[in-house]
């Protein structure tokens, strides 16, 4: 005899998992310079190498691509805004989430103050953090970023050495492949498939290095890495087949 198994409803507050130790993060990312012009001659030259074995479809120039991707790369780009969500019960026993930036110019100052409060936070070294894209962009992104910028890397980011199988951080378009290695899924594109409320921003990746560098906007771009953090956090609830965060349980500190 066949069994029709019913629609199973998100998990309730009864079941829901400890997210004590999980910090949902983002990271906004620039070019060093404003334009390749500025960049010393060492510099330059390291850049035109790498340019060299770009996929180039427009046949952008050395100095063009270096507007639109140096950002992509730990090694000419800086971090310019980490967003961080901490999942917690309320005192009406609801499921809530608080969320947090750190925004500054100076990338060695915003890099201290996150390690800073990484170590003061989270005291256990089995600190779970989860980015989409994550484990290829983020994590690495910010621990190369500290290693220029002569700075510890808290216990929790340090990567090096480990074998895939001992790195317990979460990656949220790793899920979403199911061992599928062919594709990138952007956020936005999940959020919207999965049904989930998306920040109403008018800013986009490809649009920070203008909005920093040009209209020099930092605050713009700490409100856009903070809505990302907010889909992140319930991206990933929505994976575990749990109950979404309500808009009025969200805290932007």
């Amino acid at each position: 005899m066949f069994h029709v198994k019913h629609y199973q409803k998100p998990r309730s507050m009864d079941t829901r998992m400890n997210f004590k130790n999980t910090l949902f993060l983002d990271i906004e990312t620039v070019s060093e310079s404003a334009d390749f012009s500025q960049l010393s001659e060492a510099r330059k030259e390291f850049w035109v190498k790498k340019a060299k074995n770009l996929v180039n479809p427009n046949n952008l120039s050395a100095e063009e691509l270096y507007v639109e991707r140096a950002a992509l790369y730990a090694e000419f780009g800086k971090i310019i805004v980490i967003g961080m969500g901490f999942l917690y019960v309320n005192k009406q026993k609801e499921l809530a989430l608080k969320v947090k930036t750190i925004a500054h110019s100076d990338e060695k100052v915003l890099l201290a103050e996150f390690a800073a409060f990484v170590d003061k936070t989270y005291k256990s070294k089995e600190l779970t953090l989860v980015a989409h894209n994550g484990k290829e962009f983020d994590f690495p992104y910010l621990c190369r970023r500290m290693m220029v910028n002569g700075l510890e890397i808290p216990r929790a980011l340090q990567l090096q050495g480990k074998k895939p199988w001992e790195i317990i951080h979460q990656d949220t378009m790793e899920m979403w492949k199911f061992g599928d290695r062919r594709s990138f899924t952007s956020l936005e594109l999940l959020a919207d498939l999965l049904g989930i409320p998306g920040a109403k921003s008018d800013l986009s990746g490809d649009r920070v290095h203008a909005v920093y560098y040009q209209d020099q906007d930092l605050p713009r771009i700490t409100a856009y890495c903070m809505e990302d953090v907010i889909v992140v956090a319930q991206l990933y609830l929505r994976f575990h087949f749990m109950e979404l965060v309500e808009p009025q349980h969200i805290e932007k500190l």
